[in-house]
């Protein structure tokens, strides 16, 4: 399983309409789609998993891809460090 970051999203955007580019590429195992609190429009950044060949295809075909107006920005995502106590 890989994680991808996906920037630059435009605020319009969709969970759906995000799944349904990725979905080209490969089954989305897991959409993390934040939203702004208020106004309920997407934050501008996903996180986005999926099997480890289908991430790598998605990123190549899709970074810098215009969507909506948008140039997306896509970038594996490190597992985050176990912290030492």
């Amino acid at each position: 399983m890989k994680t991808l970051f996906v920037g630059n999203i435009p605020a319009e955007t969709t969970e759906s309409a995000l799944t349904d580019l990725f979905a080209q590429y490969g089954k989305v195992r897991k959409l993390e789609f934040p939203r702004d609190i208020f106004s309920g429009k997407c934050r501008g950044f996903a996180l986005i998993d999926m099997e480890g060949h289908e991430a790598r295809e998605a990123k190549a075909a899709l970074d810098g891809k215009d969507f909506n107006g948008n140039s997306l920005k896509i970038r594996d995502e490190k597992p985050k460090a176990k912290r030492r106590r």
